[in-house]
């Protein structure tokens, strides 16, 4: 693999701790329901990748670039290489009036979010609370059985590829269409109301810039018109019919009268 390549890779990994290993995380539903992870929230299948793009931790990045295609590889990665050792400086205490402020009832395990830092509360006593900052994985080795599923391939599969990495929604409703100077992307009628989509379109052009051209890059809403309601459409039709047979009858009336 090389730098910039958009792949799809599937991974299955654990925390390797006194010899014994713990499953944390997977691209494999049936995995998941099986150890107990499974996230209903979370669609499972092969996950869309750039390589070298410094978004995997720094030991998958280079194991990545060296694997090939269709091939298995299992790994095992030091903390230095995954989330780092844990720092006690970032285990921090804080009053139970500062989170009361903040409007969060102190709960063990519970995740929080102070001074834009996230932590999880791991002790609870009378008057303070004790919240680690560091990432749960930080001073873990980890093990990782991962493939390389496929090297996506031409600028429509890569931009629908970014698209899915980036925003993940409504995947086959996007229309794109690449042109010489322009890449023009119709929106699904959901991302007129979605706020992710408003926030995860940024990374989109910006990863489109630099995955597949510096192009200009539209987005396009369509608001299609209303149709005609049926039930007025036949009335209308009705309507039409009725004036059409009308002067008929008049005739008939006539040539009656002349008879006569």
């Amino acid at each position: 693999m090389e730098k910039g390549d958009i792949i799809r890779w599937e991974y299955d990994a654990w925390i390797v701790e006194e010899g014994k290993e713990e499953l944390f995380d997977t691209t494999n539903e049936e995995l998941a329901k099986e150890n107990g992870i499974h996230d209903p929230n979370i669609k499972y299948g092969p996950m869309v990748s750039v390589v070298g793009a410094g978004r995997l931790i720094k030991g998958m990045e280079e194991e990545i670039q060296q694997a090939e295609i269709g091939k298995e590889y299992i790994v095992t990665i030091p903390p230095e290489n995954a989330y780092g050792e844990r720092d006690p400086k970032l285990v921090k205490i804080h009053s139970y009036r500062e989170l009361a402020r903040q409007k969060i009832t102190p709960e063990i395990g519970k995740e929080v979010v102070i001074d834009n830092k996230r932590g999880r509360i791991v002790t609870v006593t009378p008057g303070r609370v004790v919240i680690d900052f560091n990432h749960p994985l930080a001073g873990k080795t980890l093990k990782y059985r991962f493939k390389i599923v496929e090297k996506i391939e031409g600028d429509v599969d890569k931009v629908r590829a970014i698209l899915e990495m980036d925003y993940g929604k409504e995947l086959d409703n996007f229309k794109i269409d690449i042109r010489d100077d322009e890449i023009v992307i119709e929106l699904p009628d959901s991302c007129k109301y979605d706020s992710s989509w408003a926030m995860a379109k940024y990374m989109v052009v910006s990863d489109i810039r630099e995955y597949v051209g510096n192009k200009d890059i539209k987005f396009v809403e369509v608001y299609k018109k209303k149709e005609e309601p049926k039930e007025e459409a036949q009335e209308s039709k009705e309507e039409t019919t009725e004036e059409k047979e009308a002067p008929e009858e008049q005739n008939e009336e006539s040539e009656e009268k002349s008879e006569e």
